[in-house]
Order: C-alpha cells, then structure tokens, then sequence
C-alpha cells in the first residue's frame, strides 16, 4: 500500500511539474505586466522599478527558475524575499535560507494581496458547492440507475434514459441559463431563490448572513451531467450484476428484493460508479468556474473568470495550480477506494 501511495504520488509530482510549465509560458506575452500593476498612468521610470522588482529584466529562463523557486514547497530564499513575500514555512541557514514553506502563487496585480490568499478564502465555497452538486448526483443518479436496471424495458426504464441522455447532452452553461431564469426570476416569488447570490450576504444591521438556498440552483446546474453519467453507469453495472448466479442463489435463499438489490447488486455494482464520482468532482472544480459566473457564487471559479478579465495573470495561474493539484489528490483518493469497495481489487 505505501509503495503504491508512493508511487502515486510521484506521478502526480510530475503532472505537476508539467502544469507549472504549461502554466508559465501559456500566460508568457500577453500584455506586459509592470504595466498592468500599474495602469495607464505609470511614468518610465516607475515602470523600469517594477520590472525589475518582478524580475521581468531578466531572461526568459531565468524567470522561470524564479517562479519555480516561489511555487516549489522546497526552495531557497534571501532574509529579504521572506520578509518582502510573507513566506510561510521553516527556513534554515543564514541570509540565504533554505525553505521548506507553502507554495507562493506571488501577488495579486490588482489588489496587490497574496494570491493564495485570495484563492484559499474562495477555494472553501467552490469545494461546498462541488460537494453538493456530486451528492445530488450521487443520491438521485444511482436512485435512477437502480430503478431503471430493475425495471429494465418499462416506462420508467426509457424515461430515466431519456433523463440522462439530455443531461449529458445540455451544457452546464446553458442548464445554469435556464434555471437561473427560470427558478431565480420567473418563480423567484414561490421558490424564494434569486438569480445570483453567494453563501454569505453583508447586512449593514444584521453583519454576516449564511445564505445556504444561494447554493441550490448553481448545485443543481452543476450536478446534472454527473448525475446523467452515473445513471447510465448504475444502470449498465446493475444489469450485468443482477444476470449473474450469486443473485439467484440470494433469490433463491428467501432473501427479500430490497435486501438482494442494495446489499448484494449494488456493492458489487459500484467500481464503475465510484470512477465516475471521484473523476467527477475533480472536474467539478473546473467546471464550477462558468456555474459560478452565471449565478454570482463568490468561489475560486468566479475570482479566477474576473481576473481574466481583469488580465490578472498571477489569480488565473494559481488557480489552475490548485486545480490540478486537486485533480491528482481525488484521483489517488479514487484508487485507494476501490480496494475498500470490492475486494477482488488490489492497489499494488
């Protein structure tokens, strides 16, 4: 088991790696930086200041190895730099440091705060709605797989297909549209939900107010085409289980429907499905970014569109590092779960 943790998480090392490369250079050339901290206004001499306080005098690839240097957690730092950066960590040695710290994504050039920061405040509401659309997706995704697999060829059979085919045919763009229009204005006086809103609403009387029915409706836009997904897959696994021997026998036993469908079908049932939710709400977290837009939901997606339009490049990098990171954390968590669920499966 630890060999392969380990070996998992040296993959992940190197998918990272890749990312902070791809990251780099992807956002190399698109508009110049010192002029973006600060505006259309800056004098020359300001500007030379700040290029080369952001390094931006320096060639290509040394301006790589220094933002390697900032997001690696292992580093090496001046007493400066980790006084001027508010490094976090355990540095070791005299005026040059070494560093064992939390990664530094380096600062934001509109609000001029630490991009982790920004995205760590937001980050909580992205994974609060990315988990409650995949528990949407969960309880009424296999709900309708297992009641289409049981009654396999009947009306409630092609009405659950029709369900998930339109679900992984409609984009979550277009769903988040609709329903926003729909739910949050036409019946806003009967649903009490609105077009946009996040988790917390500033009340100058009142302070800070949870606001949990703001989650309903980017939840539901988010959850549908996972849920779609996990239909069919429930579906498609309960059917090959419930045509094998060992369902029979239990039948065959005396055990109840209920008891043979949920206790024996559907454990066995789960491997597909469980690689459809953890894979999922990975790319939830990517896919929150337009939900979250569309609805004003105040997480990591929605800070990281507004900073690309604001060309805030260091918010948009940090928050693909994070991304990725997540991605290579819940595809681990995904692995280990498959040797819990069935037993047959082996991590070696």
């Amino acid at each position: 088991m630890l060999q392969f943790i380990t070996r998992k998480l040296l993959y992940g090392l190197l998918v990272l790696a890749g990312v902070v490369v791809i990251v780099f250079f992807l956002f190399q050339g698109f508009g110049d930086p010192a002029r973006l901290v600060l505006g259309q206004t800056g004098d020359a001499a300001t500007i030379k200041n700040i290029r080369k306080e952001l390094a931006l005098d320096q060639p290509k690839w040394k301006q790589f190895l220094l933002y390697v240097n900032d997001v690696s957690p292992l580093a090496i730092h001046s007493k400066e730099e980790i006084q001027s950066k508010q490094l976090k960590g355990v540095f070791i040695g005299g005026d040059t440091k070494f560093a064992i710290k939390l990664p530094y994504l380096r600062r934001s050039y509109q609000t001029k705060k630490n991009v982790s920061e920004i995205l760590m405040d937001a980050l909580p509401r992205t994974i609060l709605l990315a988990i409650a659309a995949m528990l949407i997706a969960i309880v009424i995704g296999i709900l309708l797989g297992i009641l289409a697999a049981v009654k396999q060829n009947t009306w409630m059979d092609t009405s659950s297909i029709f369900a998930s085919v339109l679900g992984i045919s409609a984009p979550s763009f277009f769903m988040g549209i609709v329903l926003a229009y729909l739910f949050g204005f036409v019946l806003s006086n009967y649903t009490g939900l609105h077009l946009t809103g996040s988790l917390y609403d500033i009340d100058a009387f009142n302070g800070k107010q949870l606001q949990l029915k703001n989650l309903v409706l980017p939840a539901i836009t988010l959850g549908i085409r996972p849920m779609a997904i996990i239909t069919q897959l429930t579906r498609s696994a309960m059917l090959d289980v419930l045509d094998q021997d060992y369902i029979r026998t239990a039948y065959a036993k005396g055990l109840s429907k209920k008891t043979v469908i949920f206790k024996h079908a559907l454990r066995n049932a789960l491997n597909p499905v469980i690689t459809a939710i953890t894979g999922w709400f990975a790319e939830l977290l990517a896919g929150a970014f337009f939900v979250e837009y569309i609805f004003g939901w105040n997480g990591i997606g929605k800070i990281t569109v507004d900073a690309l339009e604001k060309l805030d490049f260091p918010i948009v990098m940090g928050s693909v590092l994070i991304t990725a990171t997540f991605f290579i954390l819940v595809n681990l968590l995904a692995d280990l779960l498959y040797g819990v669920v069935d037993p047959r499966v082996r991590v070696k």
